[in-house]
Formats: C-alpha cells, structure tokens, sequence
C-alpha cells in the first residue's frame, strides 16, 4: 500500500477555525473607558456584545412601553436596505422622500384633512418631537397675532392635562408656561369644564391628549373644543387645539371611527403620531399634520441648499435613518385600514381578557377595562391600607418571571392613587396575556400569605 508522509498545520490565532470564546478579546473583561488599541476578530466581538444585551430585559414581556417590538421579517429587510439612507438627503434619495410624502398624505386623509392631498406635515424621530413641532407652530402663530395687535409676547403659556414629559420639555426648552390641569377625583384625564380656569390671551393652544399615558384613556377631544367655542363666544379668545395622539392616532381611526377628535373639528390645528407605537414601525419615527399649510408658518421652515437641490425641511435634528419611514409605508400597505382594525381588534380583545381577569383576583379595582380607548389596562388597589402588599411589591415579584409591568402615582389631583398598567400591542397575543393573568394570580397568593419580604412558604428543592 502505499505511503503517505503528513505535516502539522496548528491553527494559528485569528484563523477562522478559533473558537470565539478563545480569541484574546473574549479572554479579557470589555473595554469601558477606552478605545482598544487593537483590532478584533468580528465574530467574538458580535458575540460578546450579544451576551452583554442578553442581560436586558425581554422585549415582549415589557408591558410598559407603547413602542413596538415585533416585527414581520420583511421589515427586517427593508431596515437593512436602508442602513444607509440619510432621511434628509432628499435629493439623494427622492424614492426614499416620496415615501414619506406619500405617508404625510395618508394620515392627513386618515385624520380627516380638509386639504389632504395639499397639507403640510413630517416625519420626526417620534411623537416627543412632533409635539414639539406642533408646540412651536402654536407659539409662533399666537406670537404673529399678538405683535400685531400691539400686544406683549412675553408671557406664552400652553393648557394640558396629564401630559408626557416631552410638553414638559417642551414649555422649559421654549420658554412657554406649562399649565397643567389637575385631575379631578374621579378623573383618568383632563375634563372640558377645566378649562375656563386656566386659558387667557396668552395661551398658545390647548393639548388634548388621545391615549393618556398613565390611565390610558382619550381625553375628550369634542367636548373640549366646544368648550373652547364657549369661551370665544363669552370672551373672543381664539385658543387652538393640538391633538396628543402619541398613541391614539393609529388606533382610533380602526377601533373607533365614530369617535369625532380628529380635522372635522375646526378648532383642530395639528395632530401628532407615534409610527413607533401603535403604527407598528420599529423604534425611531413620529408624524405631525397641520390641517392646511397656512397653519405652518414659512418662518419656522429652513430651505437647505448644500446637498444639491432647495429642500425645505421643519425638524429638531437633522441627519436620520430613513428605513423607519420606509418600514411605515409597508405596514400601510401591508395591513391597510382592514389590516389594522383586525390588529387591534385582536389587541382589544386580548385587554378585555386580562380586565376580566383581574377584577376577579380580589384585591383589585379595574381603572380602565381596554374598552374605548387603547387597548390596555389599569387598575389600583381596592383597599391599599388591607392588602398586605403593595403594587411595587408586585411589580418585583412579576420581574421574577421576566415581566415588567410598571406601578406608578397618578398626575397631581389623584397623586395618591397608585396604579398598574399593561398595554396589549401587536405581537402581544391572548395566550402570553393568558401567562401573564396566572403570574399576577401566583404572585398575589404569595404576597398574601408571606407579606412583602416576609418568610416565604415552604419550597420544594432544587433537583437538577
């Protein structure tokens, strides 16, 4: 037979053979405050980092958060289709522009604009910025009128119930007075009849939020605009409306359309979205639409030259990804007006579910049973002083199975009422709210019979 002579060829470092957990990076602890001098192997540094996320927590068990956090794998594509597209190159990427034009159009109609196919509005990073958008058109207009009326423009204030932190931010970055309307005892959001007490001359508009964010109910967007239209007749004070549909402005057009809250109401100037929230696109887009153009003053439009062509652009920032607005018009696409009433539908459903559920555990009161407004829930406890627990005790002993679920006080008026919140949103199915209705059981048995750090009952061992 014949013979055959062999050689060693040991692997060398960095082969493609290593291991990635025997590359010199995976043998160290990761850099924190300096920049490594070396490069590294693009495997183990994936991998390492991928480990570091692990620690978070899950995604699809945050029932916090309003944004989305599933997605179908064609979005996934068309994302890394768009890694490199600059939203604000318009001129670069024309296709990339028509697609958010075509979008601004589509929620102008959704909304009920008068002008729809000749409105003004953008995209933004997300709700926080349109609000901001929409803010400064309020104080800009308000501004115009009174300089010529010959009156001062000193003291701008705008009026909003229970509102995100973002018109917080937005009064403090902008120098306009936050006027925020208690709520009453009975209350999960602003009341019409609040506000003769707090607009004058100087307010820039009224916030009306669609989708409240720590009850989760629409604020009465109709009952506030007539409110509004008493006013004028009693006093002439002209006071405009800003539309907060943060969460609402996807939901409502498919889950309520008779609801009136949107452009059929005259006195609505502006509306904002979330693409991130109830829109179904991933994490990084917001909209705002004014009812016609004339409502966006041209002073607080910029028109930019440098990349090639006049391009008008009304934003906080400037460079950002495109693939979120690109991801946007699939869902519209994808799911139309049916698509999305069947979602949430699905969604709403679910919500009733997990209501009924609770409101039979004992302890609790259901605030708000997902039916009228977001498909949610939220609820306190029936009698705090008894219970034996806290709801911040069960939201620790609900982190134990992975969940997050927030307890939080209501806004000033109810800040003595501590509440817990579950959103139910697309991917969120009946079943795993199902798994959830079981934990909250398990864990209220637990609590009630060992207290908040008391002796735990008797355990099985640990045998594996």
């Amino acid at each position: 037979m014949p013979l055959h002579r062999t050689t060693a060829h040991p692997v060398k470092p960095g082969s493609p053979f290593d291991d990635v957990y025997a590359l010199p990076i995976s043998e160290q602890i990761l850099p924190k405050y300096k920049m490594p001098r070396s490069s590294s192997d693009p495997r183990a540094v994936r991998e390492l980092i991928h480990d570091e996320l692990a620690l978070d927590g899950n995604a699809s068990q945050n029932l916090a958060t309003f944004c989305t956090t599933w997605a179908e794998p064609e979005v996934h594509r068309l994302m890394d289709e768009c890694l490199d597209k600059n939203m604000i190159d318009k001129d670069e990427y024309p296709q990339t522009a028509e697609i958010e034009n075509r979008c601004v159009h589509m929620l102008a109609d959704l909304w009920n604009s008068p002008e729809g196919e000749t409105t003004l509005g953008c995209s933004t990073t997300g709700s926080s910025e349109a609000c901001m958008l929409g803010g400064l058109a309020l104080k800009w207009r308000w501004r115009k009128r009174r300089e010529a009326e010959g009156k001062p423009t000193d003291r701008p204030n705008i009026v909003a119930g229970p509102v995100q932190v973002c018109w917080e931010k937005f009064a403090r970055y902008f120098d306009v007075e936050l006027r925020q309307v208690p709520l009453l005892d009975d209350a999960l959001g602003m009341r019409a009849e609040q506000l003769k007490d707090y607009v004058d001359e100087n307010t820039i508009g009224v916030v009306a939020i669609l989708g409240v964010t720590f009850t989760c109910v629409y604020e009465p967007v109709d009952r506030i605009v007539a409110e509004l239209d008493r006013i004028q007749a009693e006093t002439g004070l002209d006071v405009p409306v800003h539309v907060d549909a943060a969460s609402g402005g996807f939901l409502a057009p498919f889950l309520h359309p008779e609801l009136v809250w949107d452009f059929r109401l005259p006195r609505v100037a502006s509306i904002n979205t979330s693409g991130h929230k109830y829109g179904m696109a991933p994490l990084g887009v917001g909209w705002v639409v004014w009812r016609s153009a004339e409502l966006l003053p041209e002073d607080l439009v910029f028109r930019v030259n440098y990349l090639g062509g006049d391009l008008p652009t009304f934003a906080l920032n400037f460079s950002r990804p495109g693939g979120e607005i690109v991801a946007q018009y699939y869902n519209m696409l994808r799911l139309g007006r049916d698509g999305y009433r069947k979602v949430y539908e699905a969604c709403a459903a679910t919500a009733h579910m997990l209501a009924e559920r609770i409101e039979k555990m004992g302890p609790f009161t259901v605030l708000y049973d997902g039916r009228g407004a977001l498909p949610a829930v939220s609820w306190r406890l029936t009698d705090p002083g008894t219970a034996g627990f806290t709801l911040y005790d069960l939201t620790d002993e609900l982190r134990k199975r992975g969940w997050q679920v927030p307890a939080y006080p209501l806004p000033a008026g109810r800040d003595d009422t501590v509440v817990q919140r579950v959103l139910v949103r697309h991917g969120t199915g009946h079943d795993k709210i199902g798994l959830l209705a079981d934990d909250i059981g398990a864990a209220v048995d637990r609590l009630m019979k060992s207290g908040p750090g008391g002796h735990a009952p008797e355990q099985p061992g640990f045998h594996h």
